[in-house]
């Protein structure tokens, strides 16, 4: 089965392909809504889509404004400005995609994915 995600308006090419690569879904924010759209429009987005939220913005990595238990799932990326990591850190992202195939499993969780490590808060 594979998962839905709604990548964020800095979600690069790069992220977008190597999850497509591995058979996921992938809806770009641009082909839906402003790039200049509010979080709450995105987050709505992602939900009306019935998929996981995936972004850089660190706003969604607020347990207070996004309760992850409201939401299908939200995947925070931790890049921090080191665009040089990227390629571990997709390798590290889509080994977790791969044996974590279940939208349900998402749900109600926010996952911090860093380089060496993915931390989940709720569920």
């Amino acid at each position: 089965m594979s998962l839905r995600f709604f990548a964020d308006h800095c979600i690069s090419n790069f992220i977008i392909n190597s999850i497509r690569d591995t058979g996921h879904m992938v809806f770009r924010l641009k082909d839906y809504i402003s790039p200049e759209s509010p979080d709450s429009a995105v987050i709505a987005k992602a939900q009306e889509l019935d998929s996981i939220l995936l972004s850089l913005n660190g706003h969604f990595a607020n347990i207070i404004a996004y309760p992850p238990e409201n939401y299908k799932g939200i995947i925070s990326l931790q890049v921090r400005n080191h665009p040089e990591i990227l390629p571990q850190f997709m390798d590290k992202l889509v080994r977790y995609l791969s044996t974590h195939t279940k939208m349900s499993y998402y749900k109600g969780k926010l996952f911090l994915v860093e380089v060496h490590r993915i931390r989940i808060i709720g569920g």
